[in-house]
């Protein structure tokens, strides 16, 4: 009895569920068909276009400085030849009106790697002003005996072309004596902009004591890179004002979201040159 009973119900139920089913192949098919169904839109992430490149919305606009850094790793044999060779031939370039370029910063890396010289570079007008260097440096005589001396001291070089960030302030000669730590970060490619709007609102926290020297992002060689370059009057000094920044509202929370942008760091202790302009 009461298995028939259950049978008569299982033929009562055979229509809803047929019903079931074709309405379950009906929406299968029409999602299969829809390009914007909710199943797809879990998997695929709608980007919107970016109005302008990073390095428009995050370099200043007031000027049009290009910068270019230089690391060069000397033989160590050679490294006081190599820093009067240089210091030399980047004293005349500086102070000759004829190259549109200038010599901010010269440094021997202290802590990092060994025997390695660091030169930044500030061409004042742009690309215009770096390609009009590099044409009158090839007719310079002297510079190009200089060069094919120089390359006897290296074992390798590499640069690359920099922009300064908007909200960083712009590297100015100082008196010494300081040392000074240039903190690389590679960040996560289209990050930039994400990393440029927090450290907007964090520089403020370490430019108290003027530790705050420059802070470039690059255009051509390594890309994603940041360069954030600070001054100390010694380690200690060092440590003390990195410590205290943490005691500062707002900077916590510049690390926490800063941190997640970056593939690797680098932090280099720079002893600078007797020629440099930033002592």
């Amino acid at each position: 009895m009461a298995a028939t009973r259950c049978l008569k119900l299982q033929k009562s139920q055979l229509p809803l569920y047929k019903n079931s089913l074709q309405l379950l192949v009906f929406q299968r098919g029409f999602a299969e068909k829809g390009d914007k169904n909710w199943f797809r839109s879990l998997f695929v992430h709608k980007v919107e276009a970016r109005k302008d490149a990073h390095s428009n919305l995050l370099s200043k606009k007031e000027t049009s400085n290009l910068y270019k850094i230089q690391f060069h790793n000397v033989k160590p044999e050679c490294l006081e030849a190599y820093n009067s060779l240089s210091a030399e031939v980047q004293t005349r370039l500086h102070c000759d009106k004829d190259y549109p370029c200038e010599v901010i910063g010269s440094w021997n890396t202290w802590y990092g790697e060994q025997d390695q010289a660091v030169h930044l570079w500030r061409y004042s007008g742009g690309y215009p002003a770096l390609t009009e260097c590099l044409n009158k440096l090839k007719q310079n005589k002297e510079y190009l005996e200089f060069r094919q001396e120089r390359s006897k001291m290296l074992i390798s070089r590499r640069n690359q072309l920099l922009l300064e960030f908007s909200f960083w302030n712009e590297p100015a000669p100082r008196s010494g004596p300081n040392v000074y730590e240039m903190r690389s970060y590679r960040l996560k490619p289209g990050t930039m902009i994400e990393w440029g709007n927090h450290w907007a609102r964090a520089i403020k926290h370490r430019q108290e004591n003027r530790e705050a020297v420059g802070g470039f992002f690059s255009q051509i060689g390594d890309l994603y890179v940041v360069h954030h370059l600070w001054a100390y009057k010694d380690l200690q000094s060092r440590d003390e004002t990195r410590s205290a920044a943490w005691q500062k509202d707002g900077w916590d929370s510049a690390v926490y979201y800063t941190v997640p942008l970056i593939r690797s760091m680098e932090s280099r202790i720079m002893i600078p040159a007797k020629n440099s302009p930033l002592q």
